[in-house]
């Protein structure tokens, strides 16, 4: 059964079955902090030495200490995120420390790029507005 959401009125609306967090790993904890910081303005919450929580993402979760990495080509689910102005956010990746890993490409509906933090997690940045 659909469930309608009244995200105008700002109400938190939870739902049973419905993806709420979502848990990442990191290499290093600070440099992943900092990298999503300065890339995308994300801000963080420390809980404790090896794991902080991440706000203003779109869907909150955290990241956890961890020798291993999120990449497809190992089956991992890829993240993607979205942006208005996809070079500019290709631009700010780099200058934050992001590797591009597939350089923005055309799909159907959109174009989009894959990039690695510098723990060595996978990401991709998604737009469906014209170049």
């Amino acid at each position: 059964m659909w469930q309608s959401f009244p995200f105008a009125t700002g109400i938190e609306v939870r739902a049973t079955g419905k993806i709420d967090y979502v848990e990442l790993p990191c290499r290093d904890l600070q440099a992943t902090k900092a990298f999503f910081s300065a890339a995308f303005d994300w801000r963080f919450v420390d809980y404790g030495p090896q794991y902080a929580a991440f706000e203003d993402a779109g869907l909150d979760g955290g990241f956890f200490q961890s020798p291993l990495v999120a990449k497809t080509a190992t089956g991992s689910a890829l993240v993607v995120l979205y942006s208005n102005d996809l070079a500019a956010t290709l631009e700010r990746v780099q200058a934050a420390g992001g590797v591009i890993v597939k350089p923005i490409f055309s799909f159907p509906g959109g174009r989009r790029f894959q990039f690695t933090d510098p723990s060595g997690n996978e990401f991709a940045v998604w737009s469906d507005q014209e170049p």
